[in-house]
């Protein structure tokens, strides 16, 4: 999708913010593991190009989801290692060797497929793998130490380098702690298990490392936290404070009265009791900004104003206290005046999760740094 820069509806991304999220996790962790930032889904909607280049001397690698998302931060000039966090289609492992992109191997049928391409005979030398470990996730990774050594011989047999072995905590943002206990159970009895240590066992994600800092092993995969929000939601208080970089910013693009008995937006779901002066806004849900937030807010002159009718594709409208001029900011996420939106107050009224909010935002909001 085409970013839009003309249309005055602009993401603000404080880079400094990110680099401030960096910091406090490295000293919170308070240990010499290393610490990987995860930008996959475009950096969860704040660009991960800019984001791994801000962040390129603060950290020690890069977690991605996908091979192509690698791809884009090598063709970029981004030189730490690159781990894809999910499972690649195997035909491609030989691109990933030639770019240092270390893979994640999912299973011993994967791994075997790789092996059995006649085009990555020879390419196979250089690939890295992290071994995952499904200790209680239930996506991906071996569910016990016998694939996992099977994994390794046939690695060791086609010079493929076992680099690492790592799992995903279910429940690592909740208060009770069953589910994640069981978990690194399971993990650490199976790393002892193997047939032998590699260089990177890991199993920390941003909650893991808030809340369960002393889990931390040889990397911590930081991912929400570093971008300022909560993984927990408000479940969790937070050991010490994040900053939001993510800032959400428009403008009014038309103002009008409507007379009573007067409608707004499409199915007519709003219907006007009295005069009402009514601003419309470029947004929609083509830029990820949801049908659903009929009766959320946003902020104009510091003051909250309701958003009415249904959202359509590319603009929403809202109710005006009085009329404002054409241009006047609106701020559909972030602080103005003495009032603040945040993308945990978005995902309260979606009933979902913050980064949800942030991923669905589109490529056609235009992002800038500070």
């Amino acid at each position: 999708m085409k970013s839009s820069p003309h249309r005055h509806t602009p993401a603000i991304i404080s880079l400094t913010a990110i680099q401030n999220n960096v910091k406090k996790m490295r000293q919170h962790i308070n240990k010499k593991a290393e610490l990987w930032a995860v930008v996959k889904a475009n950096a969860y909607g704040h660009g991960a190009v800019p984001v791994a280049r801000s962040v390129h001397e603060l950290v020690d690698g890069f977690c991605v989801s996908n091979l192509d998302e690698a791809i884009e931060l090598r063709h970029h000039l981004i030189t730490k290692p690159i781990l894809v966090l999910s499972g690649i289609v195997p035909d491609n492992a030989d691109i990933a060797a030639s770019l240092n992109i270390t893979l994640t191997a999912p299973s011993l049928d994967w791994l075997k497929l790789i092996v059995a391409q006649e085009k990555n005979l020879t390419g196979l030398s250089n690939l890295k793998i992290h071994i995952a470990v499904d200790s209680g996730m239930g996506r991906i990774g071996v569910r016990d130490a016998a694939e996992a050594n099977a994994m390794i011989e046939l690695a060791d047999a086609h010079s493929i380098v076992f680099d690492g072995i790592f799992t995903h905590f279910a429940t690592a943002d909740e208060a009770d702690n069953h589910k994640f206990d069981a978990q690194k159970t399971k993990f650490d009895e199976m790393v002892k298990s193997l047939l032998r240590r590699p260089k990177y066992v890991h199993s920390t994600n941003s909650a893991a490392g808030l809340w369960h800092s002393e889990q931390v092993q040889d990397i911590e995969r930081l991912g929400i936290a570093m971008y300022g929000l909560n993984p927990s939601g408000e479940t969790l208080e937070l050991p010490y404070e994040l900053e939001p970089a993510f800032s959400l910013k428009s403008e009014l693009t038309h103002v009008k009265m409507i007379e009573v008995g007067d409608t707004v937006g499409y199915g007519a779901t709003f219907r006007a009791t009295e005069e009402t002066w009514v601003g419309t806004v470029s947004i929609g849900y083509a830029d990820g900004w949801t049908r659903d937030m009929q009766g959320f807010h946003v902020l104009v002159d510091g003051k909250f104003c309701e958003i009415i009718g249904r959202v359509s594709m590319d603009q929403m409208c809202i109710k005006l206290e009085k009329a404002y001029p054409l241009g006047t900011p609106v701020t559909l996420i972030g602080r103005e005046g003495e009032h603040e939106i945040t993308t945990q107050d978005i995902a309260d009224w979606r009933h979902t999760i913050n980064y949800e909010v942030l991923c669905l935002l589109s490529d056609r909001i235009y992002r800038e740094y500070k």
